[in-house]
């Protein structure tokens, strides 16, 4: 049966639509309040016209429908079926960062971290936030007053001895028995839902209670440290308040497009004030239609979101604007409005968000060179860092099965290769193919030398390799009694990017991102200088062995010859005359009576 014939047998009722080419890949899914008479139109002479939607048909050969009760659940359908299935003609979210959340673990020692990836494990999740450090600030905040850590410590057993956070007053120290009580964890992580749940009142109350208990009992040690949080606690409740009156909760979207290139800006108001700015970027949207772009876009954006703002705001109408606005607005349980502004601030602002959209078009398609700061602010969203990196170190290993192992370390800092602090090293106390112990006694090396001159440590330590080079590293900064160093390693074939303290959830940026882009070229530097050492290692090896074998010819004579000359091949083809000019007649003769035998 045709398409055509089969678009018309569709039922007449809300639903899904998947078209599939010859293989049975989905190419693309849409929704209809009626699926017949929407799949039937793609075949009208108009629709077949269209490049995006001619090219459609004619790669399609099947037709597969899911019916749904109502267009919202169309809605959620849709956006779920366009992430399982990723289909080519679908507009599809593409961008350099995501939002972080503070996740608070459901152990029988709860801990927090800072996520970037919603999972079904149990655990609460609090967010998302921004600008992104909000995250890790938060999160170091909890560590200093309600000590609730982020440690990868196994806790389902007792350990003979607490960790560094502890003897810093940033944990309880649950991995030792007899240092705190199940009853006295159980309140600090009850302290901390409340505090990231924003019941900041509900908090300072039973703040208080506790004080005046503790100081009753004449703990006052305990009460000293209950009224220090809780003054911390009313602070921010007073901070929040003023905010709260600037105005609402408001995202505001706006593009530019050269097709098939296009760039979106993302500006997140809250509480009346610019908090951040999210970029977005295509290359394949040769047949761009900003209602139908702006339509799918908010859905991928929202629909899986907790967070949603009171307001949205979009340059242009779309077709299902109002069936998003009501499924948004019983997500969030307030009324959600998707707006056009037409005049005053908020037209302002819209052409504020448009006016860097351009300027992100032009970063990014044009090539403009961005700032230092810029980048090294990029560097720290990407990897989900709590400083930006003025300075990254990069190791890599080299070697030939195990024979003549080096490392490099190049750097980088302010937006440049730094040639004259790049640093070789010829590996020692490992025998045999060993890269995790070679990464680990070179990283080893370096920052004790650090430590012992008292220099600073960089922004980013990057190491070319997977997890176990990673771990590698880490071990080696624990060793010396590092543990806040910012860690991070890509893999070579994946171009997968993974950050100390978040494996579990690699970093996997757009292909066509700067910073990976950036992170690529550190890498490749690393690798191209270590390569090049191990070669003139192994080089230089070679070469004295072959000319050692020339009898009567001593380790200083050798050594002149191919300071002079450069190679044994160039030592070989030179005459009597240019060898004696070196190193005199009665060696030149030896030389060439070892490479002329009578």
């Amino acid at each position: 049966m045709e398409l055509r014939d089969k678009a018309g047998q569709l039922p007449l009722a809300p639903g899904v639509y998947l078209y599939k080419d010859g293989a049975g890949r989905v190419i693309y899914v849409g929704k209809a309040n009626i699926l017949r008479h929407r799949v039937r139109s793609y075949f009208s002479e108009d629709k077949l016209a269209d490049v995006k939607t001619g090219t459609l048909i004619a790669e399609a050969r099947d037709i597969d429908y899911i019916l749904v009760d109502n267009q919202k659940e169309a809605l959620a359908l849709e956006n779920n079926l366009i992430k399982q299935y990723q289909p080519r003609f679908n507009i599809l979210l593409r961008d350099d960062k995501t939002y972080p959340y503070v996740k608070l673990t459901s152990e029988k020692y709860p801990r927090v971290y800072v996520t970037r990836r919603l999972r079904k494990d149990g655990a609460t999740y609090f967010g998302p936030y921004f600008p992104a450090n909000l995250a890790h600030r938060l999160v170091h905040f909890i560590h200093r007053h309600f000590l609730v850590p982020s440690c990868k410590v196994d806790l389902t057993r007792f350990h003979p001895k607490p960790c560094l956070q502890y003897h810093i007053h940033r944990c309880l120290g649950p991995c030792v028995q007899g240092l705190t009580t199940e009853e006295a964890y159980g309140t600090a992580v009850r302290n901390v839902k409340q505090f990231l749940e924003g019941r900041h009142t509900d908090l300072a109350r039973d703040l208080r209670g506790r004080m005046e208990a503790a100081a009753g009992e004449m703990r006052f040690e305990e009460a000293a440290s209950l009224r220090d949080l809780l003054a911390t606690v009313e602070e921010i409740e007073e901070r929040q308040k003023m905010a709260a009156a600037k105005g609402d909760d408001v995202d505001i979207f706006a593009c530019y497009a050269e097709p098939p290139l296009v760039a979106l800006n993302l500006f997140h108001l809250r509480n009346g004030q610019i908090v951040d700015r999210r970029e977005f970027f295509w290359e394949d949207q040769a047949e761009f239609e900003e209602p139908h772009f702006f339509s799918a876009l908010l859905k991928q954006i929202y629909l899986d979101q907790q967070f949603i703002p009171a307001e949205i705001h979009v340059p242009v109408e779309f077709e299902d604007r109002e069936a998003l606005e009501e499924f948004l607005s019983e997500k969030r349980g307030r009324r959600v409005e998707i707006r056009t502004p037409q005049r005053g601030q908020k037209k302002a602002l819209l052409a504020l968000v448009e006016t860097n959209a351009k300027h992100s078009f032009d970063a990014r398609f044009r090539v403009l060179k961005p700032s230092s700061k810029a980048i090294q602010e990029a560097v720290q969203d990407a990897l989900n860092l709590a400083a930006a990196p003025a300075r990254i170190e990069c190791f890599d290993i080299s070697h030939i099965q195990g024979t003549d192992k080096v490392a490099s370390m190049v750097v980088w800092e302010d937006g440049r290769m730094k040639k004259s602090d790049y640093r070789k090293f010829i590996i020692r106390t490992v025998t045999g193919n060993d890269d995790f112990a070679s990464m680990h006694e070179v990283v080893s090396r370096r920052y004790a030398r650090l430590q012992e001159e008292k220099r600073p440590f960089p922004g980013l330590v990057l190491i070319d390799g997977g997890l176990g080079q990673l771990h590698a590293a880490a071990e080696a900064l624990e060793a010396l009694g590092v543990s806040d160093q910012p860690l991070a390693a890509i893999a070579k074939r994946e171009e997968i990017i993974y950050v100390y303290g978040q494996e579990d959830e690699p970093v996997v940026l757009d292909r066509f991102s700067p910073i990976l882009h950036l992170v690529q070229s550190i890498r490749d530097e690393a690798h191209r200088f270590a390569v090049t050492f191990h070669r003139s290692r192994r080089n230089a090896r070679q070469l004295t062995s072959e000319l050692d074998d020339i009898a009567g010819v001593g380790k200083k004579t050798v050594q002149k010859l191919l300071k002079d000359f450069g190679s044994s091949e160039l030592v070989r083809a030179a005459t009597e005359d240019q060898l004696a000019a070196v190193v005199g007649r009665a060696a030149a003769r030896r030389v060439r009576a070892h490479y002329e035998p009578a």
